[in-house]
């Protein structure tokens, strides 16, 4: 019964999802979160990025078949950091797989969410997009296309 709540309290284009690629988590430090997320719990570091685009830094830690990311804001107008100065460190979103996210952004849109990027757009791991929290009960949610989806070609990964 509880379970069946959970999952009507969730939209139901999202429930149709792939499995999660990864949940981030905004951070002051890098390098400071590393020695908790990395050193104390043991998960492995995958990677260390800057994202100039987006004016993050970011790292991927491997957990099972999903990460952790740590998101460090590198410039303070910037939306993470301002999430940083007003709610402080913690979670940030949830990110899905999806195969095709040019269509997975359509279904989503005509289902009635709230999309912030219409489009795909180059994520540090494949091409993403995000869903407004409004659409899902206040939670950020991120879309990731599977490696060598379509969205990979026209957006110039290799």
């Amino acid at each position: 019964m509880k379970e069946e709540a959970l999952a009507a309290a969730v939209p139901a284009p999202i429930r149709r999802l792939g499995k999660i690629h990864h949940v981030a988590i905004v951070v002051r430090s890098l390098e400071a979160s590393l020695g908790l997320w990395r050193d104390l719990l043991g998960l492995e570091l995958e990677a260390v990025t800057d994202i100039p685009t987006d004016r993050v830094r970011i790292a991927f830690l491997g957990v099972g078949e999903s990460k952790v990311e740590l998101v460090e804001p590198t410039d303070d107008t910037t939306g993470v950091a301002r999430f940083l100065a007003s709610k402080g460190e913690g979670f940030h979103h949830v990110c899905f797989e999806v195969d095709n996210l040019a269509e997975a952004l359509i279904r989503l849109e005509l289902d009635g969410l709230e999309l912030i990027d219409s489009a795909p757009r180059r994520g540090a791991e494949g091409p993403v997009a995000f869903i407004h929290p409004r659409s899902c009960q206040g939670v950020l949610v991120e879309l990731i296309e599977v490696p060598a989806g379509p969205a990979w070609r026209s957006l110039g990964y290799r």
